[in-house]
């Protein structure tokens, strides 16, 4: 219990420091120090706790506790009710009051006499999260050393200097993550899920431009929603199952489902608002005017991965009970393939990524939702490669930025040439996203499997056209990356120390979970689905995942043999006719005029452009989830 705790408090403690600290030097040294140790606390656990079986429960119960969880949530909502006063943003205000008078009411009407004996807990699924958190989280507060520097170096002169607010929030934001996979008592739970909802709102409107502030309100609007939802299915607990345990809650409402209906909607719709499925796609799209760490970390390491734990525990449930496993799978898979579609019609490298991160969680959903052992043990293989390969695409993105100037895909020509360290990493997340043998296809094809052996008609059709959309926008980027240079000369070389250490280490645990995949499905992934249900649940042979393991170290020498040892001699560019000027990639054509040699991809915006497709999802998935809260309410009351 003493390193759950001190994975909770530690970042909390260093957070503090940076907010006293304010100089560079001891900045840096802080967040250095601080995301190793939790980096290491997290490995630690891992190794001595690996396999738990039924998982480990702690006796940790306190009504101070209790009181403190629902003072930082009270706090939380008033922080966000005296930002909703200052911009003037009504829904927000109002959202918040209502919060503040539910979670009164819970706390003082019902979880005062509630006692959680275990309010820690932890089995092979936190672990997993624990190691996304504690790895990848501190990982990113790394790299924003630099980044934040070389920002905060474009400010406007005499601007403040509020980096260290940043680095505390993004520390606060893993502290609160760690509460929300450590925590057996809902009310505690419910504190880290505000306190991410508070701390991305704080990250989104960093740069208190119009824009931002506009966006950071959409994010505080649409999760303050998710968070009602999840007071009120506490509130249900309370008062009609009788306990605040999520354990004993899941255990209840798989064998009674009538009885669990009404919170598991309800807790499933906090999910799905907490992971930006569709209608609630933009709060996330929104975040990509904060700085690449922010990104970074909303994707990859927290608040969206929050909401597809919750589900993924809620699994067993959904598996015994229709209604809110059709919404989660419908809501999940018509995401997945509407953003897959969107997707293909950006150039922006940001929207891209922040396209297929919700496509991606909504494959999860739909995993969760199908709520098998075969779908949740792929639904936790597309966590753990999402996480790492979208973390390695996000910091790629971000320097790139800084050094060419432009996040626009259509001015990454020849990056090979102008950023050759950067461009194959940039080339090996996204290999991982779409393409054997890595493993988020294996993921992939494990979730064919599952939806198929259940009968799962429409998600196979889903999942198939979805892929073919997704296999088409990362070739397409994929492409770029080699394609004609305007400007070939190498501009990586005043790449930060702090950068170059973060993307290492992303491209070195996405190469070795690739690797590992079949010793982390033995270790953590088969024991939490064997725990959970009772058998394994692994769609691919042990044998199949070792080769494919071998062949990722085939494909990772190919891709990096030869950095920085090249002996190519440079020859003018051959444009198939009479040459112009070749720095310019001009040459004369048939009719003897001069002609410019390009190369742009094509995005379609008729077809897949947000307004065409936005729209669809936003009223599909809408009524799918009102109808799934009339249905469970009105189950209830027949039972």
């Amino acid at each position: 219990m003493e390193l759950l705790l001190f994975l909770i408090a530690f970042p909390l403690v260093a957070a503090l420091l940076l907010v006293v600290f304010r100089f560079d030097a001891a900045r840096n040294f802080i967040v250095v120090a601080s995301a190793a140790t939790v980096a290491a606390a997290s490995v630690l656990l891992v190794a001595f706790n690996a396999g738990a079986g039924q998982g480990r429960a702690f006796e940790c119960s306190s009504p101070l506790a209790d009181t403190a969880c629902t003072a930082i949530s009270a706090i939380c909502l008033v922080v966000i009710l005296a930002y909703a006063v200052k911009y003037r943003n009504v829904l927000a205000g109002l959202l918040a009051i209502v919060q503040i008078v539910i979670v009164g009411f819970v706390e003082f009407g019902f979880a005062r006499e509630m006692e959680v004996p275990y309010g820690l807990y932890f089995d092979d699924l936190s672990l997993v999260m624990a190691l996304i958190i504690g790895i990848i989280g501190s990982g990113i507060c790394v790299y924003a050393i630099g980044y934040m520097r070389d920002f905060q170096a474009h400010e406007p002169e005499g601007a403040r200097d509020r980096r260290p607010t940043f680095f505390a929030l993004m520390l606060a934001f893993l502290s609160a993550m760690f509460v929300i996979v450590f925590s057996n008592n809902m009310l505690w739970m419910f504190t880290g899920w505000e306190v991410t909802t508070l701390c991305s709102f704080l990250l989104i409107g960093y740069t208190k431009t119009e824009e931002a502030v506009r966006n950071a309100f959409r994010q505080i609007v649409m999760n303050l929603a998710g968070g009602i939802a999840f007071i009120l299915a506490m509130l249900f607990c309370a008062s009609e199952i009788g306990t605040l345990s999520l354990r004993d809650f899941v255990s209840i409402a798989v064998q009674d489902p009538t009885l669990g209906i009404v919170p598991v909607v309800l807790l499933a719709f906090a999910g799905i608002t907490k992971a930006a499925q569709m209608p609630f796609q933009t709060w996330l799209l929104g975040a990509m005017v904060a700085p690449t760490p922010t990104s970074a970390l909303l994707h990859s390491s927290t608040m969206v991965k929050a909401g597809v734990f919750l589900l993924v525990k809620l699994a067993p449930c959904f598996l015994v009970s229709p209604v809110p496993a059709v919404m989660v799978m419908l809501v999940g898979g018509l995401t997945f393939l509407l953003c897959s579609f969107m997707a293909i019609s950006q150039t922006n490298a940001k929207r891209v990524l922040a396209y297929s991160t919700i496509a991606n969680l909504g494959l999860i959903c739909a995993c969760a939702g199908v709520g098998t052992p075969e779908a949740v043990w792929a639904a936790v293989f597309l966590i753990v490669f999402h996480a790492i390969a979208k973390s390695l695409l996000f910091l790629c993105v971000g320097t790139a930025e800084h050094h060419i100037g432009s996040r626009d895909i259509e001015d990454m020509d020849l990056l090979f040439e102008r950023m050759p360290r950067l461009a194959r990493f940039m080339m090996l997340g996204i290999m991982c996203m779409f393409i054997a043998p890595f493993g988020m296809l294996v993921a992939k094809w494990a979730t064919l499997v599952s939806f198929v052996d259940m009968d799962q008609v429409a998600l196979v059709l889903i999942l198939a056209f979805g892929s073919a959309a997704t296999f088409m926008f990362w070739a397409k980027w994929m492409g770029k990356l080699a394609g004609i240079a305007g400007a070939p000369r190498n501009v990586e070389v005043t790449v930060r120390a702090s950068e170059w250490f973060s993307i290492l280490l992303m491209a070195v645990l996405l190469v070795a979970a690739c690797v590992l995949i079949p010793v982390l499905s033995a270790t953590l992934v088969e024991p939490y689905v064997m725990q959970v249900f009772g058998y394994p649940g692994q769609d691919v042979s042990t044998d199949n995942l070792w080769i494919s393991s071998i062949c990722v170290v085939g494909v990772v020498i190919a891709l990096f043999a030869g950095v920085g040892h090249s002996r190519k001699r440079k020859v003018d560019v051959y444009l198939s006719g009479v040459g112009r000027d070749n720095d310019a990639r001009s040459f004369q054509n048939s009719l003897s005029g001069q002609t410019v040699a390009t190369a742009r991809n094509w995005y379609m915006e008729d077809w897949f452009g947000e307004a065409r497709v936005a729209p669809v999802g936003v009223v599909c998935n809408s009524l799918i989830m009102a109808a799934a809260v009339v249905m469970a309410l009105f189950g209830m009351t027949l039972a």
